[in-house]
C-alpha cells in the first residue's frame, strides 16, 4: 500500500512537470517574433477608391434642370463659331467622353471617331493635345485623404484653369477646338449668348435652371455645362470595391499588379482615389510636332504636363498629351525605358526630367500585370445618355455623321 502510494505521488509529480514543460513551450511559441506582412513603404504614395458622392461649388449648387440644360448645350453645336462642332464632338460617351484620335479635329471637321477628317486641309490645325476624358473630372484636385475642392480643381494638360465653370468656356474661345476664324475670340462669347437668346427652348430651359431675370448669360452656360460634366461620374470600378472592403473584387493576380504598380513607384504620381496628383511633371515624352506644325512646350514651357487620370483607360486611347502612344504595353514601356535609353522627346534633357519620374522602376517582366490591375479601374457605367435632338435644330454632336 505504501508503495502504491509512492508510485502515485511519483506519477502526479511527473505529469505536472510534464505540463508545465507543455505550458511554457507553448508561451514561448507565443513570444516568438514573427517577420511582419511586408508593407508599402510611405513614400511610394498610396492609392483609394473614389468617393461614392460628389460634391459642387457653393456658386453653383447641382440640379438636374441645370444638368439637362447642360446636356443640351453639351451636344448643341451652336456653342461654335461655324455651328458645325460641338463639346461632344470631341468627347464623345462612345469614348468615354474623350477622343479616339491623337489629336482631335474641331472645327473645319467631318465624320466620327478614326474616320474623322479635315474638310479644308490646311485651314485649321490640330487641336493642341490630346482630349483629356470629363468622366471624373468632377473629383479633380482630391488628394490621398479624400479632399478636393471643386472651385479649385485643376483643368486641362498645362493646369492653365481651374474650376469645371471655367474650364467649359475655354474650348469655345479656341480657334481650332470651336471658334474658328469667322469671330475673334473676345467676341465669341457675346455672340453664343445673342444666338440662345434667339431660341424659345432655351430661354425657357435657362429660366427653368436659373429663375434669373436675364437667365442666359455666359456665367449661367458655363454653370450648366459644369453641372452635366460633374454628374459624368463612374465611381464603382472593381478597383473601388475592393478597396471598400470586397476582398474578392480582385484576382489574385490583379491584386499582384496593384503591389508591383506601388512598388515600382508609378503611384508616387498616380497616387489618390483618382490616382493622379494633378500636378505638371517634366517626363520627355514624346511630342506630335508633325501633326501640328509647331513644338508643344507644355506648362510653363518646361515640356511639363500635368498628371492625368488612370481610370477608365480602357475607353480613352491613345495616351500622353500628344496621344503618341497608343497601347497601355506602349505606356509602360515608356517608363521602362526611361532610365536607360534616350528620351523620345530631344527638346529635353534628362536633367530635365522630374525627380519622381526617373524614381520608377517598371520592369518588363511585370507589365503585364500592372496593365491587369489598371483595367480593374474601369467602369462603363456612366451617363452615356444622347439628346435625340437638341433646341437649335442642328446635328447632335456636330458634324460628326
Amino acid at each position: 500500500m505504501h508503495r502504491s502510494v509512492i508510485f502515485i505521488v511519483f506519477l502526479s509529480i511527473l505529469v505536472s512537470t510534464l505540463l508545465i514543460q507543455a505550458c511554457k513551450q507553448q508561451n514561448n511559441k507565443r513570444k516568438v517574433k514573427r517577420p511582419p506582412a511586408k508593407e508599402k513603404p510611405a513614400d511610394l504614395g498610396t492609392v483609394a477608391a473614389l468617393p461614392v458622392s460628389y460634391k459642387s461649388p457653393g456658386y453653383n449648387p447641382t440640379t438636374e434642370e441645370k444638368i439637362e440644360l447642360g446636356r443640351l448645350l453639351f451636344f448643341d453645336p451652336i456653342l461654335s463659331g461655324n455651328k458645325d462642332v460641338a463639346c461632344a464632338t470631341c468627347h464623345h460617351p462612345e469614348f468615354g467622353y474623350a477622343e479616339i484620335l491623337e489629336l482631335p479635329i474641331g472645327v473645319n471637321g467631318t465624320g466620327f471617331g478614326s474616320k474623322r477628317q479635315f474638310r479644308h486641309p490646311n485651314d485649321i490645325p490640330f487641336s493642341k493635345r490630346n482630349a483629356p476624358a470629363i468622366v471624373n473630372t468632377v473629383f479633380n484636385g482630391i488628394d490621398e485623404g479624400g479632399n478636393y475642392i471643386p472651385e479649385q480643381a485643376p483643368m486641362f494638360w498645362d493646369v492653365r484653369v481651374k474650376s469645371l465653370e471655367v474650364q467649359s468656356l475655354q474650348p469655345i474661345k479656341q480657334l481650332e477646338e470651336m471658334r474658328g476664324r469667322q469671330i475673334g475670340e473676345d467676341e465669341i462669347l457675346p455672340v453664343i449668348v445673342k444666338r440662345l437668346k434667339a431660341i424659345p427652348e432655351y430661354r425657357r430651359l435657362f429660366k427653368a435652371a436659373f429663375n434669373e431675370e436675364e437667365s442666359i448669360t455666359e456665367m449661367n452656360m458655363a454653370k450648366a455645362l459644369a453641372s452635366f460634366e460633374r454628374s459624368l461620374v463612374a465611381n464603382n470600378s472593381r478597383f473601388d470595391e475592393y478597396m471598400r472592403g470586397n476582398t474578392s473584387a480582385l484576382t489574385q493576380s490583379e491584386k499582384e499588379g496593384m503591389q508591383l504598380f506601388i512598388e515600382s513607384g508609378c503611384a508616387l504620381c498616380h497616387n489618390g482615389p483618382m490616382l493622379s496628383d494633378f500636378k505638371p511633371h517634366v517626363l520627355g515624352a514624346p511630342e506630335n510636332e508633325e501633326k501640328l506644325g509647331f513644338l508643344d512646350s507644355g506648362f510653363n514651357n518646361t515640356f511639363a504636363y500635368r498628371t492625368p487620370t488612370l481610370r477608365n483607360l480602357r475607353y480613352t486611347a491613345p495616351y500622353m498629351h500628344s496621344g503618341k502612344l497608343k497601347t497601355l504595353d506602349q505606356v509602360l514601356t515608356f517608363y521602362e525605358d526611361l532610365n536607360g535609353k534616350p528620351l523620345p522627346n530631344i527638346n529635353v534633357k534628362r536633367e530635365q526630367v522630374d525627380t519622381l519620374a526617373l524614381k520608377i522602376k517598371v520592369e518588363f517582366k511585370n507589365i503585364p500585370r500592372i496593365i491587369e490591375f489598371l483595367n480593374t479601374l474601369n467602369d462603363e457605367k456612366y451617363d452615356r445618355r444622347i439628346p435625340t435632338a437638341v433646341p437649335s435644330g442642328l446635328s447632335v454632336g456636330g458634324n460628326i455623321k
